[in-house]
């Protein structure tokens, strides 16, 4: 069943066109890659199907309900959101980040009660991140942020979840580890998982489909086989590549030529 599906959606930059044309749809519990060069519009879709943007034409359903028209407390409920940038948390430990991911369920009053704490404990236990629970978030490393913003995230019970880059600033260890622990949360927890990534390979060997975008535009979607292919990369990317099956998974593997 589809749970979130764009209509036709463009979005302007002071008058730019930097999004056309842009119609998919993503399933329950599908884990989907968005890819693409820098600049052709990623993140921007990102936020369009978050709701902070609203496209300039077409229109974004959460199943059958235009996502303009949902204030940011019911979006919450249902989409949890992944940020590339944390700067704003450093005042904050750990434990309250993640209980932050619990606002829209409060009542008028506005205080967390032992219901929550059990959801945020839950979170940091799947993420790994209760251990540094009281530190800060200066004091701990890129990949042990990206896990924080990760669990609070999944504190507030989201049935989607939209990561934008969240490798970026990790080694290859971190990366790996940073994807399996979505797949993980994707697999226990049924989330739909919509990941913008530079990465193409993670997300060939990670992602039920990929979404491919060139120049603010749907260049191909399918399954990873579908997708990554050479001359896609070729056209999109404008480099040649070689691509064969991964000798572990049969996924499509790229090497740089």
């Amino acid at each position: 069943m589809t749970i979130l599906r764009t209509e036709k959606v463009g979005f302007q930059y002071n008058g730019r066109w930097v999004l056309r044309d842009i119609s998919f749809e993503v399933g329950e519990g599908e884990f989907v890659g968005i890819i693409g060069p820098n600049g052709s519009g990623k993140t921007t879709l990102l936020k369009i199907l978050d709701g902070i943007l609203t496209p300039r034409e077409g229109r974004v359903m959460l199943r059958d309900q235009d996502i303009a028209r949902l204030n940011r407390e019911t979006l919450a409920k249902v989409i949890g959101v992944v940020p590339q940038d944390y700067s704003m948390f450093f005042p904050f430990s750990v434990e309250e980040i993640v209980l932050m991911g619990r606002t829209p369920h409060l009542g008028l009053l506005r205080f967390e009660g032992r219901k929550d704490f059990a959801i945020a404990r839950r979170a940091m236990e799947l993420t790994e991140t209760t251990e540094f629970r009281r530190r800060g978030m200066g004091e701990l490393s890129g990949g042990e942020r990206q896990r924080v913003l990760i669990a609070r995230a999944v504190t507030q019970e989201p049935q989607i979840l939209l990561l934008d880059e969240p490798t970026t600033y990790l080694d290859i260890k971190h990366q790996v580890a940073l994807f399996q622990l979505m797949k993980t949360l994707h697999e226990q927890g049924n989330l739909t998982v919509i990941v913008v990534t530079q990465d193409i390979n993670l997300a060939a060997q990670y992602c039920h489909r990929i979404l491919l975008i060139k120049n603010g535009r749907s260049f191909s979607m399918g399954t990873p086989a579908e997708v990554v292919t050479e001359e896609n990369i070729r056209q999109v990317y404008e480099t040649h590549v070689l691509i064969d099956p991964h000798p572990r998974t049969g996924l499509p593997r790229v090497t740089l030529i």
